[in-house]
């Protein structure tokens, strides 16, 4: 008999939730203040925990169909706060975030030359709308850096305005339709992202060099590459190369004239270098030809270990042409390397580098390694390094049975 009470008590208890969502429901309805809706917070509060510590019936197992009082309470808890959110606000705080927001738009975005003016135009227009309802003393200017930092004063006076959502509603839905305006005005401007690649070239004057004749040459890109590399001029080239990225003929093409310009590419270090750090050979063996030392200390990462003989020979001739005196120990490991073609370029790259304090590793390499050739590279090494020392060591061997060894001995000792 108690069970049947039990249940009883259970659903009846369902039932007193239950209307009292409703008459949630309805309180949230006719809320039209801050009060009102905080007033409806507390009670949907209050029959949260009460939901909680109640013993509500559960549904019968062996029906799928059968609905969970509990879940189906919850839901209509969890549907009625969203709808009190909704009906929330608007808030100032939000618009000075907004205007935050679009503040770091316009100062980090990549604006074209038109997008920059529309920009700036947007900023003016919102700042006349807003100050329609509330003074924000700022003045869009005629650059971006004014016009970004005009709107970050008109954020923080709007943070600290104080407008209340009920007292001052109609200036915050002012204000809220200005914000989103300014929205709409920025994300319209454009940037270089909206333009395709061809017309990012034409908008930077990548295609002026070209006259008429050339210009209709296909691809008109490949032949203004030609000209800018006849004349040296780098930052034309690595913007192109930025944009042609999904051309590999192209990307090629831009790398080999970097290859051929040596040191006069010295302006294209910044890219090469983070192309090199992915372990492009390429790149690589362009920062060789650069010769510029702050490659140095990244690619003696690639020639540690045992591991892509390949890699590790591009490096190896790249630090003895950067040339850099930090290099001599990290080359001088590789001595001992595996493959012996690997031994052989780090015992020229030894030469290049040209410091005496290579000679006694060279020389063990010249007496104790079993294969010819990189014994022949530890004399030539010897000979670019030219000192008296250097010269003696290597000059000992122009009897040795290794043609290749005698060769560069010979040319030692006649110096």
């Amino acid at each position: 008999m108690s069970n049947g009470d039990d249940d009883g008590e259970d659903a009846a208890l369902d039932v007193t939730l239950d209307s009292r969502l409703d008459d949630a429901a309805e309180a949230l309805e006719a809320a039209t203040t801050e009060s009102a809706l905080d007033d409806v917070e507390a009670t949907l509060d209050e029959i949260e925990s009460d939901l909680e510590d109640a013993e509500l019936p559960e549904p019968d197992e062996d029906d799928e169909d059968a609905d969970d009082p509990r879940e189906q309470l919850e839901s209509r808890l969890s549907e009625l706060r969203d709808d009190l959110e909704d009906q929330r606000g608007p808030y100032v705080e939000d618009v000075a975030e907004t205007v935050d927001s679009a503040s770091a738009t316009v100062a980090d975005s990549e604006w074209t030359d038109d997008g920059e003016r529309e920009a700036v135009a947007a900023v003016e227009s919102f700042l006349d709308a807003a100050g329609e309802h509330y003074d924000l003393d700022a003045d869009a200017g005629d650059t971006l850096g004014s016009a970004s930092d005009a709107l970050a004063d008109a954020a923080t006076a709007l943070d600290a305005s104080g407008l209340d959502p009920d007292e001052d509603a109609d200036a915050i839905a002012g204000l809220v339709e200005a914000a989103d305006a300014l929205e709409d005005d920025l994300d319209a401007a454009e940037t270089w992202d909206d333009l395709t690649v061809q017309e990012q070239l034409d908008a930077r004057g990548f295609y002026d060099v070209l006259d008429n004749e050339n210009r209709k040459d296909f691809p008109p890109e490949w032949s203004a590459l030609k000209i800018y590399a006849k004349q040296g001029e780098v930052e034309p080239m690595l913007f192109a190369l930025g944009k042609l990225d999904d051309s590999e003929f192209m990307e090629e093409y831009v790398l080999d004239q970097f290859l051929h310009m040596g040191s006069e590419a010295a302006d294209a270090f910044d890219e090469l270098h983070q192309r090199a750090q992915k372990r492009d050979k390429l790149p690589i063996r362009i920062l060789g030809k650069m010769g510029d030392e702050r490659a140095a200390d990244t690619l003696h990462d690639f020639i540690e270990g045992d591991g892509d003989p390949a890699l590790q020979k591009v490096t190896l001739r790249a630090l003895g042409e950067i040339g850099s005196a930090d290099s001599v120990q990290p080359v001088a490991n590789r001595l001992v390397a595996e493959d012996d073609e690997v031994r052989s370029v780090a015992a020229r790259a030894l030469g290049l580098l040209g410091d005496t304090r290579a000679i006694e590793p060279l020389a063990d390499v010249l007496d104790e390694d079993d294969v010819d050739s990189v014994r022949a590279s530890a004399a030539w090494a010897l000979r670019q390094i030219g000192t008296a020392r250097a010269l003696d060591v290597a000059g000992e061997y122009t009897d040795d049975e290794a043609y290749l060894v005698q060769a560069e001995a010979e040319k030692a000792a006649s110096v």
